[in-house]
């Protein structure tokens, strides 16, 4: 599902103190009653704070963080 991050107003959006100074972060937001549908978490490019968001369930974004932390998406990888 998808929306854009400016119509999800009041949503705390944070990056992973990993991020550097660029600008071209993935931004991330918990979805709550008064910004959108509840038990979802709101993704963005932080260069485009205003445009496109990636809404996706908070069990869709475990289990594709779980499969990132096992190496599943390592062959995606430049240096692979």
């Amino acid at each position: 599902m998808h929306t854009t991050a400016s119509h999800l107003v009041g949503a705390a959006w944070r990056r992973s103190r990993y991020s550097g100074k660029q600008g071209n972060c993935v931004e991330l937001a918990a979805v709550t009653d008064a910004v959108g549908p509840v038990g979802h978490v709101a993704l963005r490019n932080s260069r485009f704070p205003d445009d496109a968001a990636l809404l996706v369930t908070r069990a869709d974004l475990g289990a594709f963080l779980s499969d990132v932390r096992a190496g599943r998406f390592d062959d995606l990888l430049e240096d692979a």
